[in-house]
C-alpha cells in the first residue's frame, strides 16, 4: 500500500529581480496586466511590486505582437487581470527568461500528506507536484514524515530510504521514495 503526497502552490511566487529605485532583489505579483495597443500592434506586461520600495515594474509578456496573432481568450484574461494567468506566465521558462528573473519558493507551497500509516514497516510514498515548484527532496520528506533532516539524510545514507531519483538536489517533478524500518 501506497502513500500520496502533493505539493501545492499556496500563493505566488516572489519575483528575484533587482529593484533600480532601492536595489531590493524582490518584487510581490499581485496579478494585474498592463496592456497598450498602438494599432494593429500589442504589448502586455505583468505588473510586480518591490517589496523595499513599492515600485512598479513591469515583466514583458507580449511585445509588438500583432493583435490578430493572440488568442480571444488569453487577450479577455489580460484586461480582466486574471490571477491564473499570472500564475501561468510567471512559471513560464519563455517569460522567465525574456525578462530576467528567477522565482522565490520559499513559503509558497504547501505539503498535503493525508493520513499517515508511521507503524508500517515498510511505506511507498508517491509525492506528486501540482506545479513546478523547485524543493529538496530531502526537506519534503522530512517535512512529510516529521523527521529533521539530518536524520532522513542518515536514512539515505544507511539504505533504509531509496528512491529512482537523486535525493540530493532539487525537483520540480513527480517522484516516488521507499522507506524501511
Amino acid at each position: 500500500m501506497s502513500e500520496n503526497w502533493v505539493v501545492v502552490p499556496t500563493c505566488l511566487p516572489l519575483v528575484i529581480r533587482r529593484c533600480h529605485a532601492c536595489a531590493s532583489e524582490r518584487f510581490r505579483a499581485n496579478g494585474k496586466f498592463r496592456v497598450n495597443a498602438n494599432h494593429k500592434l500589442l504589448d502586455a506586461w505583468l505588473l510586480v511590486l518591490c517589496t523595499g520600495c513599492g515600485e512598479t515594474a513591469k515583466l514583458t509578456v507580449f511585445e509588438r505582437t500583432n493583435v490578430r496573432s493572440v488568442p480571444p481568450g488569453l487577450l479577455d484574461r489580460l484586461h480582466h487581470n486574471d490571477p491564473g494567468l499570472a500564475a501561468e506566465l510567471l512559471r513560464d521558462p519563455v517569460v522567465q527568461r525574456r525578462n530576467r528573473i528567477a522565482l522565490d519558493w520559499d513559503d509558497a507551497w504547501r505539503l498535503d500528506t493525508g493520513p499517515g500509516h508511521p507503524d508500517r514497516e515498510v511505506i511507498d510514498v508517491s509525492v506528486r507536484f501540482a506545479a513546478r515548484i523547485p524543493v529538496r527532496p530531502v526537506r519534503l520528506i522530512a517535512e512529510g514524515l516529521g523527521l529533521p533532516r539530518a536524520e532522513v539524510e542518515r536514512l539515505i545514507r544507511a539504505g533504509k530510504l531509496v528512491s529512482a531519483v537523486r535525493l540530493s538536489g532539487k525537483l520540480t517533478g513527480d517522484f516516488t521514495f521507499t522507506l524501511k524500518r
